[in-house]
């Protein structure tokens, strides 16, 4: 049985944000970290409990860029 995810609109993605949490915030927040090469393969895989700036200095991904990419989500 799959678990329903459902969007969180009062919240903004952030540095400070784990990977967990952004993917609570956004059913589509896995795809976004998947386009950046993020979680998406076996030898990559990220940890939810670390924030989107520690990932992004781990895999040398412009923190910036994620950001606005996920953010994006949210303007629907």
């Amino acid at each position: 049985m799959s678990e329903v995810v459902q969007q969180d609109t009062n919240v903004e993605f952030h540095g400070d944000m784990s990977v967990g949490e952004a993917l609570r915030v956004h059913p589509e927040a896995g795809l976004v970290l998947a386009s950046y090469h993020l979680g998406g393969c076996s030898h990559c895989g990220i940890n939810e409990y670390e924030t989107l700036s520690q990932v992004c200095m781990g895999y040398g991904v412009p923190l910036d860029a994620l950001l606005a990419s996920l953010n994006s989500l949210l303007e629907d």
